[in-house]
């Protein structure tokens, strides 16, 4: 079968979109052409399942999913642009590379950029989108809405801050658990005991927060006036709120220092 959708870059995040794929059936995996510099278990699983690892044909191709860092995309795309037809859509998951300078190469295309979490992989993902064109809006919810949740935004600028807070989110809960547990073990549980009970409860939080979506709202049915919680988070919410501000500003600056050099 001829490659429609072709993966360039199989690393962390081009690899937890191939597993979405693969789990969801969403993109049959004999409509796949993958080019990857070095050998992936992932990469192998999806050719034994039809996928073509290093195609030469790209006539047929439909969308580009470009999936490398950021530092090497130029390289990358400069040899194959002029290999995949003009009316193909190129989706960037790269992040602070900008619509602009992807043009300077690969043309006047539709231009689309996706930020999804590494959690695609199990189809229970989030990405910020923005497209060009109806045409490569239409491919992001063909190849990315089977694996997330989509957040569209109307200004490209915005998928800078969407990196800045959610491509790095996942990273910044696990700290917050990591956090939690280690309160939990210098005040005396075991190791195992603190990551239980913090990875648990965050999950059961999350959980109800999707049912019912209030912070607020859930925070107050839980802090009691006068109780432990309430005494807790009179430490907790000045703190976290301005750190992770911080947080947030200081990843949204490293996006715009790469974008630079893109």
């Amino acid at each position: 079968m001829s490659v429609r959708t072709l993966l360039v870059g199989c690393g962390r995040l081009g690899g937890a979109i191939l597993s979405g794929w693969k789990l969801t059936g969403s993109v049959p995996m004999a409509e796949i052409g993958i080019l990857t510099p070095s050998r992936k278990a992932v990469a192998d699983a999806a050719a034994a399942d039809g996928a073509d690892l290093s195609p030469r044909d790209m006539s047929s191709v439909e969308t580009v999913v470009l999936a490398v860092k950021p530092a090497k995309w130029r390289a990358v795309s400069e040899d194959l642009a002029s290999q995949v037809p003009v009316g193909a859509t190129l989706i960037s998951v790269m992040a602070a590379v900008r619509a602009d300078a992807m043009a300077e190469v690969w043309g006047h295309r539709p231009i689309a950029r996706v930020m999804p979490t590494t959690a695609v992989s199990q189809a229970r993902g989030v990405a910020a989108t923005w497209g060009s064109t109806s045409q490569a809006r239409d491919a992001i919810e063909r190849l990315f809405g089977p694996l997330a949740k989509l957040v569209p935004v109307e200004r490209e600028a915005e998928i800078d801050v969407a990196t800045a807070m959610s491509g790095s989110g996942a990273a910044f809960a696990y700290a917050f658990v990591r956090a939690l547990a280690r309160a939990g073990i210098a005040r005396g549980l075991t190791d195992k005991q603190a990551l239980d009970l913090a990875l648990a409860t965050v999950a059961g939080a999350v959980g109800k927060l999707e049912m019912q979506p209030n912070p607020d709202g859930l925070v107050a049915e839980v802090a009691s006036p006068g109780g432990t919680t309430e005494a807790g988070l009179r430490v907790l919410e000045p703190s976290l709120t301005q750190l992770l501000d911080r947080t947030v500003a200081a990843s949204l600056e490293r996006v715009e220092e790469l974008s630079l050099g893109g």
